[in-house]
């Protein structure tokens, strides 16, 4: 198989190279260039539109990643962005006090949640995330908090303890998801002083397998925290607005007692949201100070709101999940005739491409090889990250990346087993 020609990469490099005389490393977080593949992937990016993105050297990728999951429709939605370009010209969005649109989508959020009574509106996961442990001590009186999954970049819960004292997170106790029995030893230990168990109730770990629950995982963590009087939050960031428009918790049919969303509700604009039972969520009238000055900016609650009409109205998940079924029973059946150790996880709407490790431990040079072909042959997917698919992605989208898929697999089968 013919290796795919590398992409000119000429701007992107310059504007890195001017990044990192400006920005301490050119770019932070998830986004920097070592957390895709150095030299191969663009760094900055011109524009997106429905499905695709274009970088600044004019390349143009059939886009699996979607702004890393807030992208539910597609880029520059018409509907949802003049929704708000009319807000700009005819109300204003930061003014003193807040504005209607707060109520109106946390009508939307209480019909469409199961676990919401009532909610709060802040800007990012993270924010969403800290804010329900917060209440979560303040309503217990605990301390101590059983986490599983990705929660954010705060003291409590990053992964990199850089600049973080010890005491901030010595309260934090981690479980692996689908083993019931390890957070079952840590609440014996620890249940009586436990303010919160916080998981991912749909398995999408660092650079890993995705996974479902298995049967009565969720139900066991559920009686877990019923037990012990600790507080259930499922940190719904990801799969709120994507499983299902109540999220994994309506898909699942396991209820938290709290619930965070974020990312798919506004299509692209900053929004999270805690949301839960009344009796915790007034810790935040009573015992609580949660405020920031760009909070209740309704540019955000006027994107979720179409962004949320469109969802139904146009049975937007429904599309996704037929679509992206057939899309994975593709990619399975690719994946089955070669013989690199590449494996799909996941459900329709959000999957991943992983690779096993082997006796010559040459699973990132099989991955990388596989990822650097996609990228050269235009289709935008993470090699440490899952992709998703989103409303725009068309079925001659999904089978042209099947054929790259098909492509790029056999280009690492004849690499590694000459």
């Amino acid at each position: 198989m013919k290796e795919a020609e590398k992409l000119n990469l000429t701007r992107s490099l310059e504007l890195f190279q001017e990044a990192e005389k400006l920005i301490p490393g050119g770019v932070l977080g998830a986004r920097k260039p070592t957390d895709f593949i150095m030299g191969e992937y663009p760094i900055f990016l011109e524009e997106g539109k429905g499905c695709r993105l274009i970088d600044v050297d004019g390349n143009e990728y059939i886009d699996f990643l979607c702004g890393y999951g807030p992208i539910i429709l597609g880029y520059q939605e018409t509907e949802v962005d003049e929704a708000v370009v009319q807000q700009i010209r005819n109300k204003g969005f930061c003014l003193d006090l807040t504005q209607p649109f707060q109520n109106e989508l946390a009508k939307r959020i209480i019909e469409l949640v199961p676990s919401a009574e009532l909610c709060i509106f802040l800007k990012t996961g993270s924010d969403a995330t800290t804010a329900s442990i917060r209440m979560a001590r303040a309503y217990t009186n605990r301390f101590k908090v059983m986490r599983c999954g990705y929660h954010g970049w705060h003291d409590w819960c990053v992964e990199m303890k850089g600049g973080i004292p010890v005491k901030l997170y010595e309260d934090v106790h981690e479980f692996r998801y689908n083993d019931l029995d390890e957070l079952e030893d840590l609440m014996k230990k620890h249940g009586d002083q436990t303010a919160a168990i916080i998981m991912t109730p749909f398995g999408h770990p660092l650079h890993q397998k995705m996974e479902e629950p298995k049967p009565g995982f969720l139900e066991g963590v559920r009686r877990l925290a019923d037990h012990y009087g600790a507080i259930l939050i499922f940190d719904e960031v990801r799969t709120c607005f994507r499983l299902s428009l109540g999220g994994a918790q309506a898909y699942y049919g396991v209820t938290p007692d709290l619930t965070v969303l974020g990312k798919g509700m506004a299509n692209g604009y900053a929004i999270s949201v805690v949301a839960g039972r009344k009796d915790i969520m007034m810790t935040a009238a009573s015992k609580l100070f949660i405020s920031s000055t760009f909070f209740p900016n309704s540019l955000p609650y006027i994107a979720a709101l179409k962004t949320i009409e469109i969802l139904q109205r146009d049975k937007v998940l429904d599309d996704i999940w037929e679509k992206g079924d057939r899309f994975l029973k593709k990619v399975q059946a690719v994946i089955d005739r070669y013989d690199v150790g590449a494996e799909l996880s996941g459900v329709a709407p959000m999957f991943f491409i992983t690779f096993k490790q082997d006796e010559k431990r040459t699973r990132r040079e099989r991955r990388n090889n596989f990822y650097t072909q996609l990228i050269r042959k235009g289709f935008f997917f993470a090699p440490h990250h899952h992709a998703y698919i989103c409303y725009r992605h068309t079925e001659e989208d999904l089978d042209k990346t099947v054929q790259a898929i098909d492509e790029s697999l056999a280009f690492v089968q004849e690499r590694y087993t000459r």
